[in-house]
């Protein structure tokens, strides 16, 4: 298992190091967006744990470079950084972030969001294709296509669509997709938003087959099959 670490204070790498190679995991360091990017292609990580605020490319930027490239548009980035208004987040979650977590940070939740972020990406798929309208899912290969036109999705977008597709009809809360995309409990109210930031990003890529994300007033969100 493989994580790099991006941020320019390198006591912060350091220590994000630590903690994680406590857990048997192997940490690459970087420190500013060019050497990430350099980095990511040559090592193949697991996991990119990614600062906003960095020198030659911002975290920001890095995050749009990887999303738009197909072997990277998957790769769990966790963003860690100061920038802890609203706004900041939910821009870093649009841009492609699958999760969110602000400086002073304990190291017991960092190396669970770590944990939760790869065994999410790692979860066996399932071996099913399902086609709604126009709307084709292989769950087996982690591809979408609407007219046999391929949907990039983001490894977060693509879960979220797994999970509301696997419920079969039934609606689910945010607080369920939380721990069952995202990998961990006790949401804040932050991390509610994560999820409505994630479905908006889907409908859009999704067209008008959108219409199938059903959202439940006061419970959360379904699939429609049938819509």
């Amino acid at each position: 298992m493989k994580v790099l670490v991006v941020d320019d204070e390198k006591d912060i790498t350091a220590l994000v190091a630590y903690h994680l190679e406590r857990e048997g995991i192997r940490v690459l360091q970087a420190h500013d967006g060019l050497q990430a990017l350099d980095l990511v292609k040559r090592e193949r990580p697991n996991l990119l744990i990614l600062d906003l605020m960095l020198p030659q490319m911002s975290g920001l930027d890095v995050c749009r470079r990887l999303r738009k490239e197909p072997e990277t548009s998957r790769l769990p980035i966790l963003m860690l950084t100061a920038k802890a208004e609203e706004t900041d987040k939910v821009l870093g979650l649009e841009l492609g972030g699958d999760d969110y977590l602000t400086k002073p940070f304990g190291p017991r939740e960092l190396v669970a969001r770590v944990k939760a972020l790869i065994r999410r990406s790692e979860e066996a798929p399932a071996d099913e294709v399902v086609k709604a309208g126009a709307l084709e899912i292989d769950l087996g290969r982690y591809t979408v296509s609407i007219r046999r036109r391929t949907v990039e999705l983001t490894s977060k977008e693509f879960d979220l669509l797994k999970a509301l597709i696997l419920a079969k009809g039934r609606a689910l809360t945010r607080e369920y997709l939380l721990d069952r995309v995202w990998g961990y409990e006790r949401a804040s109210e932050i991390e509610s938003r994560t999820v409505d930031v994630h479905v908006r990003r889907l409908r859009e890529k999704l067209g008008a087959e959108a219409k199938r994300i059903v959202t439940v007033k006061n419970v959360g969100y379904r699939f429609a099959q049938d819509a």
